[in-house]
């Protein structure tokens, strides 16, 4: 039996998703864990999917941007509520190009261009004044002129060697379908929920 593309079937998820969803379709849990194996999680947006993999953006001095360079492997989650349904990514992680990012970048706001410069990720900040003005120098600094993508800010992309769909069914009888990848494409079959 050939397994189903799992990719195009994320795809048919998220499609519906963007139609059903009434909040944030496109956030995503984004677990990752340092060397030792304290695990974090937080919510991104994902920015881009393609045959490769699904790809966010931050600031690579951050928190999670730390412990991708230590531990290149990262998890995914989205969560439908309103389509009770779960999607869920495991694999490792890699950098987007230069030129990804950048592109990326143009297309975000001024004022989230900006606040991209004024600020120090997941560093300890004293005050909001603190960070407010920090974006007003920014805000001077580039006054008339584009904003640049600063240096430490890019994308990751995951690419997945393992994929789950979860749907909600009636008596808690829920529906898990995993996708393991390998040499051939994807293998396909179900767990107990």
């Amino acid at each position: 039996m050939t397994a189903t593309d799992p990719l195009a079937l994320f795809d048919e998820w998220f499609s519906l998703a963007r139609k059903e969803e009434p909040n944030d379709p496109d956030a995503m849990a984004l677990a990752t864990a340092t060397p030792d194996g304290r695990p974090s999680v937080r919510i991104v947006l994902l920015k881009g999917r393609g045959p490769d993999g699904f790809v966010f953006y931050t600031n690579m001095d951050s928190r999670k941007g730390a412990e991708i360079a230590a531990n290149a492997r990262a998890a995914l989650l989205f969560h439908w509520k309103s389509l009770r349904r779960q999607f869920r990514v495991e694999g490792p992680v890699e950098p987007v190009s230069d030129a990804e990012a950048d592109a990326y970048f143009a297309t975000r706001s001024r004022d989230s261009q900006l606040g991209a410069w004024a600020s120090y990720q997941s560093r300890p900040l004293d005050a909001r004044a603190t960070f407010e003005k920090r974006f007003e120098d920014f805000e001077r600094r580039f006054a008339g002129k584009d904003v640049s993508r600063p240096p430490r800010w890019s994308g990751y992309r995951i690419k997945p060697d393992l994929i789950e769909f979860w749907s909600d069914r009636p008596h808690r009888l829920h529906e898990r379908r995993l996708f393991t990848a390998t040499v051939d494409g994807w293998s396909e079959g179900l767990l107990y929920p």
